[in-house]
């Protein structure tokens, strides 16, 4: 079974472009024997180390640098990302005297033996270099869709008018009767006799216009439109963006570059409004076959008919693709070639609705990504809350043959965690996957201040560092084991089908409720990037679905719809949970056909996992003996042993037998002190190992179970 493990993982590597091997084990999955692992326990290396925000805020100088990189080392940091701040008068952000200090940092960063990390913009999001696209390239300034006049008709005005050069769509809306319809422009002229009733006409264009920015050189420090964003949709921009940013680092860091400072993080690239390039109507009438342009001025109508959110559908579908070619495989290319690693998140993971709107198809976007990550703030993730999204890094890096995913974490807290809480929060994600963390936030001591606040200044830091770096490391190695995929249904959400998100959300509390682990499957993966054979679905970590769960949705891509039959089949098992998709897109929602039958699936209400579904699901590899709904696992297998990952989430003691796949010797690996300990099972068989195990509240253990594991001995 092992050795058919490691060849599907190679044979994953292989496949995918987009997962070439590299010659540094952290950048590429890994296939150890549990035993090798045990010598780096205790002080793993420092590329898999979590690390802290760095904001230099003030006037920075090499030796504000020494100062807080010692304070950094002494507090167990092995690696920051430097956040360029304000108040930097004497170094602005991407000056020369910038990567000056930068250089300076990573040498005085290397003789701590700790690593660097790049955030890749004068603070965020990602892709304004700082204001240069504003002041030295404008013609590659972000663009979009607007309203650029509404006007009130009434029955029978004839309008027969020339319109603005820059207008590219009209339409008008009955908000009375709740109807829109467009209005054809001709050779820049609109001729329409109004309707019965009370009417608005709404006339578009496309002009220049950015998402707001907060520059680490605007005097007000206001998040606003004074720096605009590169257009995300035009590769010359971003390579532009990586000519500002990326390529003056690597001139200046020399041989440290991609030994201490490992690479670039990418914050919230979104769009807060319809996305605008040029050329992208003509892109569109190539892949769609129909123009676009009398469709755009309706997508600003709460009235649209089925044919205008086709439409709409369509043009999300195009502007995502250009996103993610254009902008984020142009970058990860770039790392990728240049011996470093990108990795970003996005924005509203928690909302697949809102992260549609503004990103598009989040998995595209991941797709090249070498570290998927997400952000947790605003108490999204606290001990009284449930928030599932960062599954939705951990499901992307393991799709994608990723090592690692990261989430930010911490920022904009406004109830500020204790210690306790803290490691809470952080194991609420190392449960669902995530095995590094970038954490908020420490400010330099330019002002003579301590950087350090809350839980980060407590005496528990130091420890919760180490504890991070130790799980993590163990949780990046192996692939991951969850058998069952979750459908994330985004066609759905180009269409407007809202409810999909509620439903969705409701079925990954449930299956975490009943400890049955599973990772989201895109629509991307189920068409063509995930090797389909035998009744399962091999994705490019080399771990199989052989379950597939499709929530309440509208419309399913028609390959990812034969697929799923095939794969049924062949003995793959498809539950659907609530109304399921009866549209099939072949490439064109305008020609989305009805007649999508499930007759192949077993299909059940939404949104419980019911008796019904947990035998039909396929046998867990975790198994309590009785139900607890807030204790979560993660399961990885390594070339001879399985590593385990519990969390009692909850606030109550918890004791259980607990039956695990794996056989051979129990190893408790104490993240918290480095020890590994040997535990008695209470039972084993040809194929599982049970055992009592209790767990105080919010307690975690680490477990290895295999074959031939090192002797346990105290670290030195």
């Amino acid at each position: 079974m092992r050795t058919s493990v490691v060849s599907i993982c190679l044979m994953g590597l292989l496949a995918l472009a987009s997962c070439r091997t590299t010659e540094n084990p952290w950048q590429q999955l890994n296939m150890p024997k549990g035993r090798s692992l045990a010598s780096h326990f205790v002080k793993p290396p420092a590329e898999y180390a979590s690390w802290v925000i760095w904001g230099w805020e003030g006037p920075m100088t090499q030796e504000v640098i020494a100062r807080d990189l010692d304070s950094f080392k002494v507090k167990g940091v092995r690696a920051v990302s430097i956040e360029a701040g304000y108040g930097m008068e004497n170094a602005p952000y991407l000056s020369d005297g910038w990567f000056e200090l930068i250089r300076f940092a990573a040498e005085h960063a290397q003789k701590l033996g700790m690593k660097i990390w790049l955030i890749d913009e004068g603070k965020y999001p990602s892709g304004f270099a700082g204001g240069k696209f504003s002041q030295e390239r404008p013609d590659l300034r972000m663009q979009g869709l607007s309203v650029a006049e509404r006007r009130p008709l009434k029955r029978g005005d004839i309008l027969r008018e020339s319109v603005d050069p820059k207008v590219i769509s009209a339409a008008a809306i009955s908000r009375k009767t709740q109807t829109t319809q467009m209005i054809p422009i001709q050779r820049g002229q609109i001729f329409w006799t109004v309707p019965e009733g009370e009417w608005e006409l709404q006339l578009v264009q496309a002009d220049f216009k950015t998402s707001v920015t907060r520059a680490a050189n605007n005097p007000t420090r206001g998040k606003d439109a004074t720096n605009s964003l590169c257009d995300y949709l035009n590769p010359n921009a971003t390579r532009q963006f990586l000519e500002f940013t990326h390529v003056q680092y690597q001139k200046h860091l020399g041989d440290l570059w991609g030994t201490v400072v490992l690479g670039f993080r990418g914050d919230e690239p979104d769009y807060g409004f319809t996305p605008w390039t040029p050329g992208i109507d003509s892109i569109f009438k190539a892949r769609k076959k129909y123009d676009v342009t009398p469709y755009l001025a309706t997508f600003f109508s709460p009235f649209l008919t089925e044919e205008m959110k086709k439409a709409k559908a369509d043009y999300w579908d195009i502007w995502s693709n250009l996103f993610s070619e254009n902008f984020f495989k142009v970058q990860a290319d770039w790392c990728f070639e240049n011996g470093v690693e990108y990795m970003v998140h996005l924005n509203h993971e928690h909302n697949m609705v809102n992260l549609t709107r503004s990103s598009g198809d989040f998995f595209r976007n991941m797709r090249y990504v070498q570290v998927p990550g997400v952000d947790a703030i605003w108490n999204q993730i606290f001990p009284d809350s449930v928030n599932n999204f960062p599954k939705l890094a951990s499901s992307a890096a393991h799709l994608f043959g990723r090592p690692k995913a990261f989430s930010e974490t911490f920022a904009a807290y406004y109830t500020r965690p204790t210690p306790k809480q803290a490691k809470w929060i952080l194991d609420y994600q190392l449960a669902r996957g995530i095995n590094t963390f970038e954490l908020m936030f420490w400010s330099s001591s330019a002002q003579g201040r301590s950087g350090a606040s809350g839980w980060m200044a407590s005496p528990e830091f130091p420890g919760i560092m180490n504890y991070l770096d130790r799980t993590g490391y163990i949780l990046a190695q192996g692939i991951p084991a969850a058998n069952i995929g979750l459908y994330y249904p985004t066609s759905s959400m180009f269409m407007g089908h809202n409810s999909s998100n509620e439903a969705v959300w409701n079925i990954v509390q449930s299956l975490l409720d009943n400890q049955r682990d599973f990772d989201f499957v895109d629509e991307q993966s189920l068409c063509s990037l995930m090797k389909l054979e035998s009744g399962t679905f091999t994705n490019f970590s080399g771990q199989q679905y052989s379950c597939i769960i499709i929530p309440e949705s509208s419309h399913i891509p028609s390959m990812a719809y034969e697929n799923l039959k095939q794969f049924a089949a062949q003995g793959g098992k498809v539950i659907v949970m609530g109304t399921p998709a009866s549209q099939m897109v072949k490439r064109i929602f305008m020609t989305a056909t009805e007649g999508a039958k499930w007759d192949f699936a077993q299909v059940e209400p939404c949104c419980d996992i019911n008796p019904g579904i947990l035998e039909a699901l396929p046998a867990p590899d975790l198994k309590l003996d009785q139900s607890a709904k807030r204790f979560t696992y993660l399961h990885r297998i390594l070339e001879d042993a399985d590593v385990y990952f519990m969390f009692n989430e909850g606030n109550e003691p918890l004791t259980r037998k607990i039956t695990l796949k794996g056989t051979g010797t129990v190893q408790k690996w104490d993240a918290v002190t480095g020890l590994i300990s040997e535990l008695a099972p209470s039972s084993v068989d040809a194929e599982t190992t049970t055992l009592e195990l209790t767990f105080e509240p919010w307690e975690t253990l680490l477990l290895m179970v295999g074959e031939n594991l090192k002797n346990t001995k105290e670290p030195k």
